[in-house]
């Protein structure tokens, strides 16, 4: 093997690795956000999205998106998938796969039933996010064939996840305390911000390896393209942290801890789709937008439309995605807007980006409305007010004052 090709495996993998510690930023960003009663709960949930997923995804997915394609809709399924020489970009994919997974768990947090849970996640790893992924990654995918662009699954993983986020949290309803029966919004803190500030620092280092990685090379041209990845994603999500910092500071006369780690999560996914062919001054504009809409959209999904995203995913994921992937359209120093390529680019992006969303929307919907009606998706009422750790994962309470207001709930009549 040439030494150039083994430096491109070596880059593969070890780009990989930081996407798969980014399972570890998910897990603390979401138990910090939500309460101490559930966090053994979003850690399970954030463990299992990664495990089930390498299976699932092995199993059946990878062919899927990868096979030869059928119409430009879905590839040939070749169980099992093994060959020898590309198994550095099936694991670099796989964790990919999880981190699409990941999205949902923080927006159904703390009234989800687990097992109810794993099933969908098998589910979406196996099918619904390879499907979606063939369409643009594939090389005959119908997409790819329009000049689609998503360099590295601003579409394929947070459209995706976060769209599924948001249907998956609209059928499962608000957790109980969240919105009175008048209808004001209640507040519900998180029980550590330190975890959540931690698990933002890891989830911005995995994204290193997420869009610079995704050059599937360190080599040739590739060995140009990585540095301005690198610097456009970091230029983004800086940009995103400090217009939505500004915003709150603004509006609450107080700079918001948690809206300000997911604007700057917004700017990470916004860059995502057009971190290679975006010049720094434009990755600094998608950043601003996407810190900017996070703010605006997570308060009109909870306040405005009653739905309970204990973690704004759909806002951070589904709409940064959305915005980051038209915006393609307009700065991509190839073919963008502001580049002299007309309208053409942006309609596609448009088509794209959406025909995704839908795809997730209605996929999400009959899944999840057919687990509802059989196997069940909600823990009952007693469960939700003791805490998931303890009736889903068998976590005692560890001391005499939780005791006590444990036991009058697991006696409830409910």
């Amino acid at each position: 093997m040439e030494f150039s090709s083994t430096l491109d495996i070596l880059w593969i993998i070890m780009s990989g690795i930081l996407v798969f510690f980014m399972q570890a930023g998910f897990t603390l960003f979401e138990a910090g956000l939500t309460r101490s009663k559930n966090m053994a709960n979003i850690a399970m949930k954030n463990f299992v999205d990664l495990f089930v997923g390498a299976i699932a995804f092995w199993g059946i997915g990878y062919s899927l998106m990868y096979g030869d394609s059928f119409n430009g809709v879905i590839g040939e399924i070749s169980a099992f998938y093994i060959e020898e020489n590309d198994m550095h970009n099936l694991f670099f994919q796989t964790v990919f796969c999880a981190t699409a997974a990941t999205i949902i768990s923080g927006a159904i947090a703390e009234r989800a039933k687990f097992m109810t849970y794993v099933v969908f996640s098998i589910l979406f790893t196996t099918f619904l996010y390879p499907i979606a992924g063939h369409w643009i990654w594939q090389a005959d995918g119908w997409l790819t064939n329009l000049g689609f662009v998503d360099f590295s699954g601003a579409t394929v993983v947070h459209v995706m996840g976060g769209f599924a986020a948001l249907m998956y949290a609209l059928i499962l309803g608000p957790r109980y305390d969240r919105y009175s029966p008048e209808g004001k919004v209640n507040f519900i803190r998180g029980h550590n911000y330190m975890f959540s500030v931690l698990g933002v620092f890891i989830l911005w280092m995995g994204w290193f390896g997420f869009n610079a990685g995704s050059t599937l090379a360190i080599t040739g041209n590739s060995s140009n393209i990585v540095p301005l990845v690198i610097l456009n994603t970091n230029l983004s999500g800086s940009m995103g942290g400090i217009c939505a910092l500004m915003i709150t500071r603004l509006r609450y006369k107080k700079a918001d801890i948690a809206m300000t780690l997911n604007g700057t999560l917004a700017g990470l996914v916004g860059v995502t789709a057009g971190c290679a062919i975006v010049n720094p001054l434009g990755a600094l504009v998608m950043g601003g937008v996407c810190g900017i809409a996070v703010t605006l959209v997570s308060e009109i999904v909870e306040r405005k439309l009653k739905i309970d995203d204990a973690v704004s995913a759909f806002s951070v994921h589904g709409i940064s995605g959305l915005i980051g992937t038209l915006l393609v359209g307009v700065f991509s120093k190839e073919n963008g807007l502001l580049y002299g390529g007309g309208y053409e680019q942006l309609l596609v992006q448009a088509i794209g980006a959406f025909s995704v969303a839908l795809w997730s929307v209605l996929v999400t919907t009959v899944l999840v409305l057919i687990l509802k009606y059989t196997i069940g998706i909600r823990v009952p009422l007693k469960h939700e007010k003791i805490g998931l750790d303890n009736v889903e994962h068998n976590i005692y309470f560890s001391t005499t004052i939780e005791r006590k207001i444990a036991k009058p709930l697991e006696n409830e009549d409910l």
